[in-house]
């Protein structure tokens, strides 16, 4: 028989069929016993009666979400029985064979209801049981849809998807990097990428131009409520753009996403607002202000850029670390300098005036959340040297650890910058969520454990030896 869907039955009234499914609910009504059978596409109420024959009896032992191949027959409900809250309520499945196919135990918590009533240890415990219910379906369906419409939006605009790698270098950017040994190099490790950052830029000397990818990134970060040790990322670059075009690109997609996939939901203002840092900081104490008129409007959605931010910030004492200078972003991005001036001039500013300068720096914020951040790049290796030693690095391991990125640049850069979107917190909030552990399949706690996997976990000696590592106890 041709494969079919729940969905498909509308269709096929009077039809002899097969389904597949589980058992989302069962009913007893005298001899009759119906069976709410559902698949990934919806469910329809099946109906199993005497008529079955020898077939009937093992009917009676099925139980919630045990797993059948029903055979019967497509029927249009009589007009009175009719359920028009349902999409398949105009019609029911009337059984004439039951095959269970795998039987199920008790499930340790209700999959039906939202499960916020539910502690998270044990939704995230047995995570593959918390997915089955309806909300967090439908937050993995639009997770799987806003991927595609972000895909589709780019590449019609000739952007080209490319994969960068997960075994890189640690650098110092920022985070703290997740490390992996090398077995083949005895006390050598590789970084897992906070961000695809420099193998993007690579990208723009390699003349691609216009660049995405859907990304996974990792940073090694302490507990800090709402995040994650890994996420997911839209990064995109391109070369020859100002910021505005960058802006009107990504504003004009975040409008085509919200149009086909969250109609009901509408904009406070489109085009989204240009807000200076100095001022939103001023406004609204914050550089990701929520500008919604009806704060508790979840169809509401404050998008805005915040631009012109400090390159620089200062960060007490913390971490085992004195009081120093961070990059407010990145230390790739381009700083707002006069022009005319030259590198030793720019140099000399960097040093001394550390705290007034400007970068080209726009964030968006949404709701009270930042979901984006992007700037231009800068392509001089002599200004990013005195970033680097600003930040509190010495020059020679600047020199040392960055000589692949120094030499690239000596190959034909192009003036290149770009945005990268936080993929779970957009979602998280365009589908109304309190957290982005809600929107992401299979999370971590926010003390980066898996309940479900048990990790972290210990290893045995033979890996650790092959590994060349032995554990500080």
């Amino acid at each position: 028989m041709k494969e079919i869907y729940v969905k498909d039955t509308i269709n096929l009234i009077g039809q002899e069929i097969e389904l597949y499914g589980w058992v989302e609910t069962r009913r007893d009504h005298g001899k009759i016993i119906f069976i709410d059978l559902k698949d990934s596409t919806g469910t329809i109420q099946s109906v199993c009666g005497p008529w079955m024959g020898e077939a009937y009896s093992s009917v009676e032992k099925i139980r919630s979400e045990w797993v059948l191949k029903l055979t019967g027959v497509v029927k249009a409900r009589p007009d009175n029985m009719k359920n028009d809250k349902t999409p398949l309520g105009g019609i029911e499945f009337e059984v004439k064979k039951v095959v269970i196919l795998n039987e199920a135990n008790t499930h340790p918590f209700d999959v039906y209801g939202d499960g916020k009533d539910i502690g998270e240890e044990i939704r995230l415990s047995k995570k593959y049981l918390d997915l089955k219910r309806p909300r967090m379906r439908d937050n993995l369906k639009k997770r799987s849809l806003l991927m595609k419409y972000m895909r589709d939006y780019l590449y019609g605009r000739d952007f080209l998807e490319i994969d960068t790698p997960y075994l890189t270098k640690s650098t110092p950017e920022g985070a703290r990097d997740f490390l992996v040994p090398s077995r083949l190099g005895a006390g050598l490790f590789y970084a897992l990428p906070q961000s695809p950052q420099q193998y993007k830029q690579m990208l723009m000397i390699s003349q691609v131009e216009r660049y995405f990818q859907i990304v996974r990134c990792f940073r090694d970060e302490d507990a800090r409520g709402d995040r994650q040790p890994e996420f997911t990322q839209l990064d995109i670059e391109v070369s020859f753009k100002s910021e505005e075009q960058i802006m009107d690109l990504v504003e004009k997609m975040i409008k085509d996403i919200v149009d086909n996939l969250y109609p009901e939901k509408h904009f406070t203002e489109f085009p989204f607002p240009r807000i200076e840092y100095k001022d939103a900081m001023a406004k609204y104490n914050s550089d990701k202000p929520d500008i919604r008129k009806d704060k508790n409007d979840n169809n509401e959605l404050g998008f805005a850029f915040i631009i012109n931010f400090p390159m620089f910030e200062w960060h007490e004492k913390q971490y085992n670390r004195d009081a120093h200078y961070g990059a407010t972003h990145h230390p790739f991005t381009k700083i707002r300098f006069e022009e005319g001036l030259s590198n030793e001039e720019k140099a000399k500013l960097i040093k001394e005036n550390t705290k007034n300068l400007l970068a080209f720096q726009y964030d968006i914020a949404l709701n009270g959340n930042e979901i984006a951040g992007g700037s231009i790049r800068e392509t001089d290796p002599q200004i990013l040297e005195a970033v680097f030693e600003v930040l509190g690095n010495e020059v020679d391991d600047f020199r040392t650890q960055f000589a692949h990125y120094i030499e690239m640049f000596g190959y034909g850069v192009p003036p290149h910058g770009g945005i990268a979107f936080g993929f779970d917190r957009l979602l998280m909030v365009l589908q109304s969520e309190d957290s982005i552990r809600e929107v992401i399949p299979f999370p971590k706690t926010s003390d980066n454990r898996d309940p479900m996997m048990n990790s972290p976990s210990i290893v045995d000696d033979l890996q650790l030896k092959e590994l060349h590592i032995k554990i500080d106890k």
